[in-house]
């Protein structure tokens, strides 16, 4: 049984839940097709119903939207389309007096190519904010041709580099051309960093999600990466620039500005599989960030070479990767973010169980119930608590917004362009895996244009179809709706704090592809949730799992707490998608 290194570390934050917000799609107050902050704020009642202690706002700051607000213009201006400082300290008000906080976006891993520390950079090689940035000459191959310092990819395809007519130099961006990496090698970034988190702390905002933080620091050698996909030129450099050489120096100073506000803190960081680098930023005593979101499980279904090729797993694989997380953090003082949906994935419901219509509902509500009460603080991501699914199968590719998904397709289109084989199979990825599927305006009701926007206006992207069934309207009328479990669900995590936030956790029958089970244990009081991943009736020998049920918490199909029923013996039928929560003898 998983034993704490240490005594465990009681924390606010730990205890928390949050509701992640992509302003864009969110709710338009102005009528103008995009989401605002006078939405959000019109809909801060809707969130606290259901839970949570805090709203985490994705970046809305100045940004030209190359990569929907991670391109930043200006850190102290916030986007004309969403609003203006003023609405922003509106929002944390309304929050703060609902017993809510606010976490905002810190993207300092790069710019946009517009910000003015960028224009000054590239204006001239002697400019006093070269530095900012990291530029490299280039290199010449053997016939005397031009190539790009090194040879790694970019995250939106292509090289990582971009050649600069005007001081002859290439500049690196690790996601679009319009994104330039900063240099954090340079000490003047490092305090423009933290000036910028000290403005938005001030006035209010109770902590941020670090986008990309694990990028901060790369190998200053920038050697080439190693040949992993032999069909292109471009390989991914991430051994290089993920967890890089100063990456915890770094971390410690952004920590040292956090502890002194007593914030909430997540970092994301991909290319992370080695636990011991993890616990260097989230151990408790470090007073680095407080957790981070890892992406193993985001990544399963992802092909060899490229996330938009197919993949295969089984669930075996992703309880084999909570196994991992749940019990590490907990023996050794760390602690994990949990989520199955935000902005850069697809939806759940689609993604992990892929139910029939009939079974959706269940299926949403067995997922709720397996990520909220686990080890961690748990994520809700705008439209997850209603049951939003991935776009239509049907969609055209003129409804397609992200940019590494059009990116991807505008290269496969050049390089097969008669393959329509090759290029079915993307579209059919794209419908499953494309950042779009997590992009659609949240549907509120259904009125035309599911309610996010007029029914006279063109959203700034498609409302899905199933709007006129799945709505928020409907969700909150309904006491038996998906919106309504999750408060369910986020309550008993409350209500048996000890246990569910501060208990370890154990793999229960981690051999089978049919049930997902795990327990939790705090100081004598166990429970234990178990979860059918399958659209049929499974019958499960809990008598032999060492499972005696006392109390029913919980269950997906029932919802109320009880002794005995179903659950009482030792065989238990689970149906379709159906979860329990049970505290056990």
């Amino acid at each position: 049984m998983a034993k704490p290194s240490t005594q465990i570390h009681r924390a606010w934050w730990k205890e928390s839940s949050v509701y992640q917000i992509w302003p864009a799609s969110f709710k338009d107050s102005n009528d103008d097709g995009i989401g605002d902050i006078p939405g959000i704020i019109s809909k801060l009642d809707y969130i606290k119903d259901i839970g949570v202690d805090i709203v985490w706002l994705c970046p809305s700051y100045k940004s030209p939207q190359v990569d929907m607000g991670y391109d930043i213009a200006d850190y102290y201006s916030i986007a004309d389309e969403y609003g203006t400082v003023a609405d922003v300290e509106r929002l944390i008000k309304g929050c703060h007096d609902r017993g809510m906080k606010l976490l905002m976006d810190l993207v300092v891993n790069h710019t946009s190519d517009q910000h003015e520390w960028f224009k000054k950079s590239r204006s001239s090689k002697d400019s006093e904010y070269r530095n900012w940035y990291v530029w490299k000459p280039a290199r010449y191959d053997e016939q005397g041709n031009r190539q790009p310092p090194n040879n790694w990819v970019s995250h939106f395809q292509g090289s990582a580099w971009e050649w600069d007519e005007h001081t002859q130099e290439y500049y690196l961006h690790l996601y679009a051309v319009e994104q330039p990496d900063l240099n954090w090698e340079h000490p003047p970034v490092r305090e423009a960093v933290f000036d910028i988190m000290r403005f938005w702390l001030n006035k209010g905002a109770n902590g941020f999600r670090m986008d990309v933080i694990n990028f901060i620091s790369k190998d200053q050698r920038f050697p080439d990466a190693p040949i992993k996909d032999p069909r292109t030129p471009w390989q991914w450099g991430d051994k290089y620039y993920a967890n890089g050489p100063r990456l915890h120096e770094y971390l410690q100073a952004v920590g040292k500005i956090l502890k002194e506000y007593d914030t909430f803190s997540v970092g994301e960081m991909p290319f992370v599989t080695d636990t011991n680098e993890v616990l260097q930023a989230v151990r408790y005593d470090r007073n680095e960030i407080n957790m981070i979101f890892n992406f193993e499980h985001v990544d399963i279904d992802h092909g060899r070479y490229d996330k938009f090729e197919p993949g295969s797993w089984k669930l075996t694989d992703l309880k084999a990767f909570f196994e991992r997380w749940q019990t590490f953090m907990y023996e050794n003082d760390g602690w994990n973010a949990l989520y199955w949906e935000n902005h850069d994935q697809p939806r759940c419901v689609d993604r992990y169980v892929n139910a029939s219509e009939e079974n959706r509902v269940q299926a949403a509500k067995m997922l709720a119930t397996v990520l909220a009460l686990m080890s961690g603080s748990p994520f809700v991501y705008q439209g997850q608590e209603i049951g939003m699914s991935n776009v239509p199968k049907e969609w055209g590719m003129e409804e397609y917004k992200d940019i590494d998904c059009l990116n991807h397709w505008h290269r496969l289109l050049k390089s097969h362009p008669t393959d329509t084989a090759t290029q079915e199979s993307a579209r059919r990825e794209y419908q499953k895996k494309s950042r779009d599927n997590g992009r659609t305006p949240v549907q509120w009701s259904s009125a035309p244009n599911g309610g996010f926007t007029s029914p006279t206006v063109k959203p700034w992207m498609s409302v899905n179809p199933n709007y006129t069934r799945i709505n928020a309207e409907a969700a909150v009328k309904d006491p038996a709706s998906i919106y309504h479990f999750w408060g369910a669900v986020l309550g008993l995590r409350k209500k048996y704090l000890d246990v569910f936030v501060y208990g370890n956790y154990e793999l229960v029958d981690a051999k089978s592809e049919e049930v997902f089970a795990y327990s939790r244990l705090y100081e004598g009081l166990k429970a234990v949730v178990v979860a059918n991943w399958t659209e049929g009736t499974v019958r499960w020998d809990a008598a032999a799992k060492g499972v005696a049920s006392k109390t029913v918490l919980l269950d997906t199909y029932e919802g109320v707490e009880k002794v005995g029923g179903r659950f009482s013996g030792e065989t238990w039928e689970l149906r379709p998608f159906e979860a329990v929560v049970v505290l056990v003898e």
